[in-house]
């Protein structure tokens, strides 16, 4: 494949009122994408698409990310089964976020660790300061 390109929106109304997909890869050349469940609104990963990854997820239907740990292209479910369909695709006011409206495949999972999620955990208030502790999704399928 070769690289993608899309075009760039000329003037600010046309980039936050204009009918062109036009993103904003920021200095890395990576935009966030943010990967919900298109049936419950549950937010499962945040990940990064550089422009091939956002060609390839928009041409197959199917959720293409961008692994800056390995510098890699990287087909969500490739080996896991946990494919993302991808049901809508939305982008913010000044285009340099994604909103991926996703069913998943396989065994419904989306986080390395084998949850549902990517965010198990919250930020509540300790004595010593801030700590973490679990949240349980009431989609969550899988034992950890």
């Amino acid at each position: 494949m070769t690289q993608a390109t899309f075009p760039a929106a000329p003037d600010k109304h046309a980039l936050e009122e204009g009918t062109w997909l036009a993103p904003r890869f920021g200095s890395d050349g990576l935009v966030t994408a943010i990967a919900v469940d298109a049936d419950t609104g549950e937010i499962l990963m945040l990940a990064h698409m550089n422009a091939e990854a956002l060609a390839r997820t928009l041409e197959t239907g199917e959720a293409w990310y961008w692994s800056r740990s390995r510098g890699a292209l990287w087909h969500k479910g490739a080996t896991s089964g946990q494919v993302q369909t991808l049901v809508e695709m939305r982008v913010d006011c000044d285009q340099d976020a994604l909103l991926l409206r996703v069913r998943v495949g396989g065994d419904g999972g989306c986080c390395h660790t084998g949850r549902r999620s990517c965010f198990y955990r919250r930020v509540v208030s300790g004595p010593e300061g801030p700590v973490l502790e679990p949240v349980h999704s009431a989609h969550e399928n899988r034992a950890v």
